[in-house]
């Protein structure tokens, strides 16, 4: 049998990516490449994750600058970027300029093949225990969170990537108990594994 090539996963982004809170294996770029290698068809290499909490766009830039990096490029890249943006009331407009720049980035770590990049959406933070606790103002969370989204989806459009929306679903459950880790803000690795399903839907369509 012709062995299979191995592949290559960028993850770039935030608490959300490194998966504040939950050990390595919950982290949704792990649980992809580990759905992605169960049917024997791919067989990627464990994900590099450039990602730190509290990160917003322009410092995910440093944080890649700072990286070593594989020169040759990667098979796939996901992004997820822009919930510290809004939580530190940064204008919609600012990010829209940064998520462009950083859109761009990540075209060229996937060797310019736009459909190997998949841009996630900003889950609404503004639900969960933690929001309500220091009593945001969840509806002004909310708009915000949208307008960022909107902002990222248009882009996405411009440039043809996949964008997939996990906000949503986020505001139904995200709250819940067990969807949470400690801190009552961020997810769980049950609440990941609702975005690795989205996220392995969308990638198995690529042609790698």
């Amino acid at each position: 049998m012709p062995k299979i090539p191995q592949l290559t996963y960028l993850a770039l982004g935030d608490s959300y990516t490194i998966g504040e809170g939950v050990p390595e294996k919950d982290r949704y770029p792990v649980q992809l490449v580990n759905e992605l290698n169960k049917a024997g068809k791919l067989n990627f290499s464990a994900p590099q994750i450039i990602a730190k909490t509290g990160w917003t766009v322009d410092e995910l830039d440093a944080g890649i600058n700072a990286a070593s990096t594989k020169r040759e490029g990667y098979d796939l890249v996901t992004l997820l970027i822009g919930v510290n943006n809004q939580y530190r009331g940064r204008p919609v407009e600012d990010f829209e300029r940064d998520f462009e720049l950083m859109l761009n980035r990540a075209i060229i770590f996937a060797r310019g093949t736009t459909d190997h990049v998949v841009v996630l959406s900003i889950p609404d933070w503004g639900v969960t225990p933690f929001a309500v606790n220091r009593k945001s103002d969840q509806a002004k969370v909310a708009r915000e969170i949208d307008a960022y989204n909107s902002a990222k989806k248009a882009i996405c459009k411009i440039y043809g990537i996949t964008f997939i929306d996990i906000t949503e679903d986020y505001r139904n459950i995200g709250a819940r108990p067990e969807m949470l880790v400690e801190d009552q803000l961020h997810s769980s690795g049950l609440m990941y594994q609702r975005w690795t399903e989205k996220l392995l839907k969308e990638v198995k369509k690529i042609k790698f």
